[in-house]
């Protein structure tokens, strides 16, 4: 390697080991690979692994500016192609990851192919690389793969507890309308209710291991030299205001893939992919066959787990609207087997409807057949549905999924909230008002009146987003010059 390469600021890069943060900070990893960094890509060694599977054993020999590392999570080896489980991920990356972490650094510093480490990109729920930060004296950047609203209702956890909200008194604080309880003084946010704010709050157990993991991580990422966040200005400015009194600097930078669109895309790049699972494009050439907006999309992304009556009630549900669609099933969609329908379902679909195991999802939500999405209201679905202009029917699961469910519902007029018990007359029935009803065409003028927003704000040389990014970047991740 040439010495000029060596002089190349370099970031190494950690997302959370689970898709819906892989994938936005591949996204990041390559804007920043574009604007003259040499970046270090760390994933864990199951995900390494699952890449390799999903994508072919060459797929991540990246570039020479462009590479891939891993390290342990601590948990016992599997091979095992599904999402693990959460709880004992997160108590593990915590404990176990800094070590192999240090050292990985420490060989990348005294390697003679890159150039040595000048700063780290983390996620918000792995901090721990702020110590590694700190002790090689290098900024530490946390990225939050997720809206301003939902970070800052972290923020305020510790005061839901201070003021005696949660823990809940017993479980039957979870049905007899407790969490229609109204919060609203939250700095930014005009009032939500109790149920949405993240999920973890609605426990019991004053130690509740998750609760307790993402309040510590929440009040770690103080210690950052600044925090992005996938968002853009005209969507959240408000709760942005109100951040930005109590924390490093925050900068908005997104959406990430509208501002990496605006890049050329060189064959080299696009082979850097992250998909865990092997993406199946039969779904584009599927939808070239229908006719604008006739189809509804239904993804409940990476992690999401539902019951088989729930699987066999949407399924119903969707067959029943008479609607075409597009049904995105992991094998891994049912808790503990795998996901099947119904072959009278099937029979009964046939022509109007396409099921797949994965699929491009920003190419979906982008094609102009599609109409309509059924979402677990994860944040990369929802910026992604907001930037291709489609309205939703939000079903949240769990963390700040209730949070992106309120905000679309309520504040940004993008969605309708699929509340209670999941039952076939009642998905039918959002299905047609999504796809006809004048709830749905208000809702579609509102996301397109977004998506417009969503590529000012990427687009050169004016936008927020970009703008943002060019800040951050000069003014945190470039070592100064003497």
């Amino acid at each position: 390697m040439g010495s000029k390469a060596l002089e190349k600021p370099h970031a190494v890069c950690v997302p959370f080991p689970a898709q819906g943060h892989i994938n936005p900070m591949i996204k990041l990893a390559k804007l920043l690979h574009n604007k003259g960094f040499h970046i270090t890509f760390v994933n864990t060694e199951y995900n390494h692994e699952r890449l390799l599977k999903s994508r072919g054993p060459n797929s991540l020999d990246g570039l020479p500016s462009f590479r891939f590392k891993s390290i342990p999570d601590g948990l016992p080896h599997t091979d095992a192609n599904a999402t693990q489980d959460l709880i004992s991920l997160i108590d593990s990356t915590t404990k176990n990851c800094l070590a192999p972490f240090r050292r990985l650094l420490s060989q990348l510093n005294s390697s003679l192919n890159s150039p040595p480490v000048t700063c780290i990109v983390s996620d918000g729920i792995m901090t721990f690389t702020l110590d590694a930060a700190q002790e090689l004296g290098l900024p530490g950047v946390i990225f939050k793969p997720t809206c301003a609203s939902s970070f800052m209702c972290y923020h305020q956890c510790a005061h839901v507890i201070e003021k005696g909200i949660v823990p809940l008194k017993d479980a039957s604080y979870l049905t007899n309308g407790y969490l229609d309880t109204i919060i609203d003084w939250i700095p930014g946010i005009s009032s939500i209710r109790l149920r949405d704010m993240p999920s973890f709050i609605r426990t019991t157990d004053p130690n509740d291991i998750v609760l307790k993991f993402m309040m510590g991580e929440t009040e770690r990422t103080q210690r950052a030299s600044a925090i992005i966040i996938n968002t853009f200005d005209a969507l959240e400015h408000e709760v942005f205001d109100a951040l930005s009194t109590f924390l490093p600097p925050i900068y908005s930078i997104g959406p990430l893939h509208l501002q990496l669109s605006q890049i050329p895309e060189d064959e080299d790049s696009k082979s850097i992919g992250s998909n865990l699972w092997r993406e199946e494009p039969e779904c584009l050439e599927w939808l070239d066959s229908k006719a604008p907006n006739s189809v509804v999309y239904v993804n409940f992304g990476s992690i999401t787990v539902v019951t088989n009556e729930q699987l066999i009630e949407f399924a119903w549900g969707l067959a029943n609207s008479n609607m075409t669609f597009l049904w995105v099933i992991r094998p891994d969609l049912v808790a503990g087997k795998s996901a099947v329908v119904p072959p009278e379902f099937v029979e009964a679909v046939k022509g109007r409807s396409l099921l797949a195991s994965w699929c491009p999802q920003e190419q979906v939500l982008n094609h102009p057949a599609v109409g309509g999405f059924l979402t677990h209201s994860g944040w990369n679905s929802t910026i992604e549905s907001v930037c291709g202009g489609v309205p939703m029917i939000c079903w949240p699961f769990f963390a700040e999924q209730q949070t992106n469910c309120r905000f679309c519902c309520k504040e940004w007029g993008v969605g309708l909230e699929l509340e209670g018990d999941v039952k076939r007359n009642y998905i039918e029935d959002l299905v047609r008002k999504l796809m006809e009803g004048k709830e749905g065409k208000e809702m579609r003028k509102k996301a397109l009146e977004w998506k417009k927003l969503a590529e000012e704000a990427t687009t050169a040389p004016n936008g927020s987003s970009f703008l943002n990014l060019n800040k951050m970047i000069n003014q945190v991740l470039l070592p100064p010059k003497n």
